[in-house]
């Protein structure tokens, strides 16, 4: 089975989300740079960002700003959000059962896939780190997925982009791929900084993916 990661992976909609964040951060009276903010919630969940945000920079996201920032990014992304280039020929192609496990909340996730046209695809296997006790780099997210698609760690593949996904796809004992064709990814070193993970293939085109699956099952 194939476990994607939605945000980063299927969908590029990091760029989007960390404007809507960093400017969110900016009305709260905290500016913060966005390669800051990519190195410190980059693959997190919403309950990690708000921890690490109280604790290291005294920043409280009350509810009001909270639901304010999440109705402007659904609104960005209803206007902009796009499927991972290659995305849809991938999933044509794929012969083995598939699912996402996001650290986004359901219903941003399910809004991400929706407008991409890619909802259809997946319902009713979306998981998201609202689901288990702890999200990413934790294994448990992971693991829960592959336990209700009814699979073991070993016969599940991870399809990431982030340092906290690889972690918690390695934890989980599953084989992890990263990737590395998403907007947030272009940056310097980037690759090297998911390299350093040493997942077992490191690629940058989605329609690469059929073919790396039927090598690594003929290895």
């Amino acid at each position: 089975m194939v476990i994607f990661d939605c945000d980063g992976v299927l969908v590029d909609s990091e760029p989007l989300a960390f404007r809507v964040l960093l400017e969110g951060l900016t009305a709260a009276g905290h500016v913060m740079d966005e390669q800051a903010a990519y190195d410190r919630f980059l693959g997190r969940s919403l309950a990690n960002l708000q921890s690490v945000l109280r604790r290291e920079f005294g920043v409280e996201l009350n509810a009001a700003r909270l639901e304010e920032m999440r109705l402007r990014l659904f609104e960005v992304y209803r206007q902009e959000l796009k499927p991972m280039p290659g995305v849809v020929e991938t999933l044509d192609k794929l012969t083995i059962p598939y699912c996402v496990a996001s650290s986004s909340l359901p219903d941003r996730m399910r809004l991400s896939l929706e407008v991409t046209e890619l909802l259809p695809r997946f319902d009713p296997h979306l998981f998201s780190a609202t689901m288990v006790a702890n999200g990413k780099p934790e294994p448990d997210l992971f693991l829960y997925a592959a336990q209700e698609m009814g699979f073991p760690p070993e016969a599940c593949l991870v399809i990431e982009d982030t340092a906290p996904g690889i972690t918690a796809a390695q934890r989980a004992g599953m084989t992890v791929f990263a990737f590395t064709g998403g907007g947030h990814a272009r940056g310097p070193g980037y690759r090297q900084s998911l390299e350093a993970l040493s997942p077992a293939v490191l690629f940058d085109d989605m329609r690469q993916l059929p073919a790396l699956i039927e090598e690594r099952r003929a290895g």
